[in-house]
């Protein structure tokens, strides 16, 4: 559905010159959650603009659905953008609108009428669950509602994608995943296609199907979010998923780093390992969350000296089919 083929951004003035894109290929297929993840200057947000032009790529193309949208005239450019909507960090309503009259606002510029805009409008927020705030304005809101409202106004052109820049990195952790979740259902009710733009790998194991790990304007990695969680390939991805002093007690010896990627939330791994192999497991970190009522996350925990109990372990989680790495890089 969108395609980049060797697409490269700079950014000069007269004193300096910033690539922050170089030779991105990728593709987004339609329907998906994709996810495109890496630290702050990654060039994440550089890329996903790109995709609606507003920034222009300095090389390469960029196509929606096989045509190349740089070659696209103002008329057909304002015409695919409709099929885009983008949703922000900060929400960017327009304060002296109410609810309502935000998300008709897109529909206005497009020339809708405006009966057949309030009725859009309303079908949208009930989509989102805030039939009762039509009348608040933002400053009435809280932040989760307003990312709601800007979800709405997003959606109020019937877009086909879906652009979300760090969407939830204003938000509290309980309103992160409401959002999210929010995302999911529509992505499954109206069969919108959503970029998901972040630097939270917890969003990207919430909802997305695929994941791009972006650092210093290149792709480093792309795959199922499952595969770049379970065996992560770049040190950027590395980081992302396991904190700073995590990652140095993985690199000790005897530490094995356990992954979660769907078992059942109310397996109990651990405890089973435990009595299985007549040892107290020592926990040395762990971040585990019950999605779908399946458990996604991961734990470190310390290895016997021992090796032939250490072997018994292992088998353990391989005869449960349950991915671990051990300190020192070897994966299972």
């Amino acid at each position: 559905m969108i395609r980049f083929e060797n697409v490269s951004k700079r950014f000069s003035s007269r004193k300096s010159t910033t690539d922050a894109m170089n030779h991105i290929n990728l593709e987004i297929d339609q329907g998906e959650i994709y996810g495109i993840i890496g630290f702050s200057g990654a060039g994440k947000s550089t890329l996903v603009r790109c995709i609606n032009l507003l920034e222009k790529p300095t090389e390469g193309s960029v196509y929606f659905q096989g045509e190349r949208i740089q070659d696209m005239n103002q008329r057909q450019l304002r015409a695919y953008r409709q099929k885009v909507g983008m949703i922000f960090q900060q929400f960017n309503l327009l304060a002296q609108r109410n609810v309502i009259e935000n998300i008709c606002y897109p529909l206005e510029i497009a020339g809708v009428k405006k009966s057949q805009a309030v009725a859009r409008a309303a079908e949208l927020l009930e989509l989102v669950g805030l039939q009762e705030k039509a009348k608040a304005y933002p400053e009435q809101l809280s932040g989760g509602q307003k990312q709601r409202v800007a979800i709405a106004r997003a959606l109020a052109t019937k877009p086909e994608v879906l652009l979300c820049d760090e969407a939830t990195s204003a938000l509290d952790p309980i309103t992160t995943r409401s959002i999210l979740a929010l995302l999911k259902e529509i992505n499954e009710k109206l069969g919108v296609t959503i970029v998901v733009i972040t630097h939270e790998m917890k969003a990207v194991e919430q909802i997305c199907d695929r994941v791009a790990v972006m650092s210093q304007g290149t792709i480093e990695e792309e795959g199922t979010v499952r595969d770049v969680f379970l065996n992560p390939k770049s040190e950027t991805a590395r980081k992302l998923i396991l904190p700073d002093h995590e990652t140095e007690i993985l690199e000790a010896h005897h530490m094995l780093r356990i992954a979660f990627d769907g078992q059942s939330a109310f397996e109990p791994v651990i405890s089973e390992m435990t009595m299985a192999c007549n040892i107290a497991v020592n926990i040395l970190g762990a971040r585990t969350e019950n999605i779908g009522g399946k458990a996604y996350g991961q734990m470190l925990i310390e290895l016997p000296k021992d090796h032939e109990t250490a072997n018994q372990m292992k088998q353990f989680l391989r005869d449960r089919k349950i991915h671990f790495e051990e300190g020192g890089g070897t994966h299972e």
